[in-house]
């Protein structure tokens, strides 16, 4: 392996301490780390290779050297999410409770607000064929995994997929953090998160008067 230039290598530690080089691996998944944060801030488009490498503090041809083109570290970056939702849906055991326990293991994802996000810039990416097919891939493995864990229709699995893209462009939009600009939104954000909706938002326990009572998410009524 090439030897790391300054700005490559880990950072310093005080005297006395015994220091460690990052392995290849390591570094790789701190990158890779780095740039899931800028790309979900900036998306595809707008995120270079020089942010990323700024904000894993590593030389932007350290990055080229190791990812390739800002389309080959999206496309990883993407892929590594992709992985990491299915991986946490797979989990889920087959039975009565599965319905209940997906929508439970998708809340724990929303408190990742970086990873929902690129899944978003990703999906709106679509048209390119890369970015598109893994996109496809995602959504067909979840409907797959929802209907095997909980026996359930095609359209339960349907809205279960539904009420997900709700929360994330929820999300996308900042809906948390404007909940008590408007009555409307704060009634909309209760009706889709429920009794998620301190997992997204902690200060928004304490929900303007709507006049109406909250009701729980599809996934946690089944």
């Amino acid at each position: 392996m090439e030897s790391a230039t300054s700005s490559e290598r880990a950072p310093s530690v005080e005297a006395g301490e015994p220091t460690r080089r990052m392995s290849r691996d390591e570094r790789r998944e701190q990158i890779l780390d780095a740039a899931t944060a800028v790309f979900a801030a900036g998306g595809y488009a707008g995120t270079s290779t020089d942010q990323v490498a700024r904000a894993a503090g590593v030389s932007q041809p350290y990055v080229v050297r190791m990812f390739g083109t800002k389309h080959e570290l999206f496309a990883e970056v993407f892929d590594r999410i992709g992985r990491r939702i299915v991986g946490a849906f797979s989990e889920v055991p087959r039975g009565p409770e599965a319905s209940a326990e997906l929508g439970a293991a998708y809340v724990r994802l929303l408190g990742d607000r970086n990873l929902l996000l690129v899944l978003m810039h990703g999906f709106a990416a679509g048209a390119d064929p890369v970015f598109g097919a893994r996109s496809r891939e995602i959504f067909v493995q979840i409907f797959e995994i929802y209907q095997d864990r909980t026996g359930g229709t095609l359209e339960q699995a349907r809205d279960f997929l539904a009420q997900g893209m709700l929360l994330n462009t929820l999300l996308a939009i900042g809906a948390p953090e404007h909940f008590g600009d408007d009555p409307r939104l704060a009634e909309l954000m209760l009706c889709a998160f429920g009794d998620a909706l301190p997992a997204v938002d902690p200060a928004a326990q304490e929900a303007p008067d709507t006049g109406r009572a909250a009701p729980r998410p599809e996934s946690s009524r089944r």
